[in-house]
């Protein structure tokens, strides 16, 4: 296990499918689960991360009494009042929690302000914007911090996200985590979308759904590793893969015809865009 997560006591607010997945990347590395508690209001899914070993209770304040980090997992809609409750919880506390926030659209700004103490004491907060592929360990982050996060703090954190993917990527400007929600973000469902559309195709085409669905899924999953592995660059291995005047290079055309790049260049920014409204929205205390 890492040194920095060693003895650490680490809290989540939210037991949710991110919070379990880092739990469970967490006990994957050797984390203790005797120093990890979770607070989540469905006994459900306290009894089912029980399982794992972990602490749970329903109460947020007892989760995070005593912890070194504290994970926010819960919906932007809820976390206003998470993080005013706990702003009361810790007033008084000689030392406070590293917080990390994964709720989407929440700013730094606006979550330091709701977690502000009694006494006027305002925790370390950093931002995360963990993927969905974090689910299965592969997830990429991308994180924002203030300069008031120590370099010890960062390391922390980042030990804590790797345990859910190897990408983690600290990003320099806060506005920047519109973007990596735009990419890494919503990128899975722009991916999903591609496959879901090369299998209606071939299915046109009259292969079965069946097989469409395992090539184009193994496909994928072969052009992916090759990306991830390979140092060469993503442009590099398309035109290793196009032939002058082939298939690929037909089909290509056709996407260049189609104005591909505009199309998604168009999606990346509607999805900024839109992230930036949320942020907005939240700061302004509007509807999300």
């Amino acid at each position: 296990m890492a040194a920095s997560l060693t003895g650490k006591k680490l809290a989540f607010v939210g037991g949710g499918n991110m919070a379990a997945a880092i739990i469970g990347g967490l006990i994957k590395q050797g984390v203790d689960t005797q120093n990890i508690c979770v607070s989540e209001p469905w006994a459900v899914t306290c009894n089912k991360l029980s399982e794992t070993g972990v602490k749970t209770t329903l109460s947020n304040t007892k989760a995070t009494i005593g912890a070194d980090v504290v994970i926010i997992a819960v919906k932007p809609q809820v976390a206003k009042a998470v993080c005013e409750e706990l702003g009361k919880t810790w007033t008084g506390a000689p030392v406070l929690p590293v917080v990390v926030s994964n709720a989407a659209g929440i700013t730094l700004d606006t979550t330091k302000q709701w977690l502000t103490t009694g006494d006027g004491k305002v925790p370390h907060v950093v931002r995360a914007m963990p993927n969905t592929p974090a689910l299965l360990g592969e997830g990429a982050s991308g994180i924002y911090a203030g300069s008031e996060v120590a370099p010890a703090e960062r390391t922390t954190v980042t030990i804590l996200l790797r345990s859910v993917g190897k990408t983690v990527e600290w990003v320099a400007k806060e506005e920047l985590l519109d973007v990596v929600t735009g990419i890494s973000g919503s990128g899975p469902a722009y991916f999903f979308g591609l496959v879901e559309h090369l299998v209606a195709s071939a299915v046109a085409l009259v292969v079965s759904q069946e097989q469409a669905t395992r090539l184009v899924a193994q496909t994928c999953l072969g052009a992916g590793k090759m990306l991830v592995e390979s140092l060469t660059s993503p442009a590099q291995l398309r035109i290793n893969v196009t032939s002058l005047n082939g298939t690929t290079d037909a089909a290509l055309r056709s996407f260049q015809t189609a104005g591909f790049q505009d199309i998604v260049d168009m999606a990346v920014r509607a999805a900024v865009s839109r992230a930036a409204e949320l942020s907005d929205n939240a700061r302004y205390g509007m509807e999300l």
